[in-house]
């Protein structure tokens, strides 16, 4: 006999697990301080990739210009404000996949906890059918 409870719990795991859940599963697999601290290090390598080919840009845009006036710049300070722009991007971007992350992460907690409750409401339903078919069983033996 089909239990509609049963199949109903059944379908919303499984869409769970199809959609956001496949995301949510994958991140519970870490700590919080984990998965964040994987974050910033990507953060990291990514801001500073993405730097360099930003000032790659700008020099190449601006190459007539460095070339004809070198030797009237200031190349320590020029190099003082190139570092001090990298690093107040590394901080920006830093404090935003902080904050990102901890979202999601919060989210797929609560996401997982919804998933587990679901999970055990299926066991119980589960269970009650044991009992009651194992029942039906021993009524039928001794008949």
């Amino acid at each position: 006999m089909l239990n509609e409870q049963k199949i109903k719990k059944m379908n919303k795991l499984a869409a769970y697990e199809a959609g956001e859940g496949k995301e949510h599963l994958a991140i519970s697999n870490y700590y919080r301080s984990d998965y964040i601290g994987l974050a910033l290090i990507k953060n990291f390598f990514l801001t500073t990739i993405a730097y360099g080919l930003l000032l790659l840009v700008y020099i190449g845009y601006r190459l007539d210009y460095l070339m004809e006036n070198i030797h009237k710049m200031n190349l320590v300070l020029l190099g003082v404000k190139a570092v001090g722009v990298y690093v107040g991007m590394l901080v920006v971007y830093s404090l935003l996949t902080y904050i990102y992350c901890s979202v999601k992460y919060s989210r797929a907690q609560k996401g997982i906890q919804g998933y587990y409750k679901n999970l055990s409401q299926l066991q119980k339903i589960y269970e009650r059918e044991e009992r009651r078919t194992g029942k039906l069983m021993g009524r039928r033996k001794q008949a």
